[in-house]
């Protein structure tokens, strides 16, 4: 299939600052389907990266002041939006439940993007358009090679792993539901949760994504109700803005509520 015919997007990354020492990144011209975010927390000695997007665009050329005290990244899950720039960095925290350890499949297309993820009828909330991106990161690039890159160095986090960065520490939550390997940091002290897609906030008409491979509802269930129980403040998700506790319980109580009609789980 010959190259989309797509306009040229330079910078490619938004950066935007929250505050308190964290800033967000997003690839604006991806479909919102894959346009995860990428959160980078400044602790007084290192940093932290929760997430490292798509991959279509090197983080090291574009965003380079990312890298410049060797971060620790976290992925939160093995999909090719949360992980695909991950090998740029030297190691990649992830759980082992994660199946990442072998090139996945990248896909840009929709139709690609739905048999990639096992996207199952109806569960998400409108079609994918044919392309899930409307321009590109530089002149020469084709959406049809685009692949998912390995990490060099994996190593495993699990529930109670605890990321010190020097005056803020953030505590991995093993959140199964989405993904079997689904991560969330919190920091206890501020009620500060980093959510990857474990909870997201939705538009009318959408749900939390568990029709695809490797979700599973029973998981997602005991996830957010573990979440419930929580001290959250705010929640920096892996895909759209922030939120507060009110907004969170909303999310909990709506997918537990549709998910355990019926007798189920």
């Amino acid at each position: 299939m010959t190259a989309h015919p797509l306009p040229l997007a330079s910078p490619w990354f938004t950066e935007q600052q929250i505050g308190d020492g964290l800033s967000v990144l997003t690839e604006p011209h991806v479909h919102s389907f894959l346009r995860a975010n990428i959160w980078h927390l400044r602790g007084t000695d290192r940093d932290l990266l929760v997430d490292a997007g798509l991959g279509v665009a090197s983080l090291r050329q574009e965003v380079p002041h990312l890298f410049e005290r060797d971060p620790v990244l976290v992925v939160t899950h093995a999909h090719l939006d949360h992980m695909g720039g991950a090998h740029e960095f030297g190691t990649c925290h992830l759980h082992p439940a994660e199946a990442a350890t072998t090139a996945a499949v990248g896909a840009l297309r929709g139709e690609a993007v739905a048999s990639a993820l096992g996207l199952r009828s109806g569960a998400y909330a409108r079609p994918l358009p044919h392309l899930l991106m409307d321009a590109a990161p530089t002149p020469d690039f084709d959406p049809d090679t685009y692949e998912l890159r390995v990490p060099a160095n994996f190593v495993p986090i699990d529930d109670g792993h605890v990321i010190d960065l020097g005056g803020r520490a953030l505590t991995a939550l093993h959140l199964p539901g989405h993904s079997p390997g689904g991560i969330a940091l919190y920091e206890p002290h501020t009620g500060v949760l980093f959510s990857g897609d474990v909870v997201y906030d939705l538009r009318e008409g959408e749900q939390l994504l568990d029709g695809i491979t490797g979700a599973n509802v029973d998981d997602y269930v005991r996830s957010l109700t573990r979440l419930a129980d929580l001290p959250v403040s705010v929640v920096h998700p892996g895909h759209g803005p922030s939120f507060g506790q009110e907004r969170l319980l909303q999310l909990i109580h709506a997918y537990i509520d549709a998910r355990t009609r019926n007798g189920r789980p």
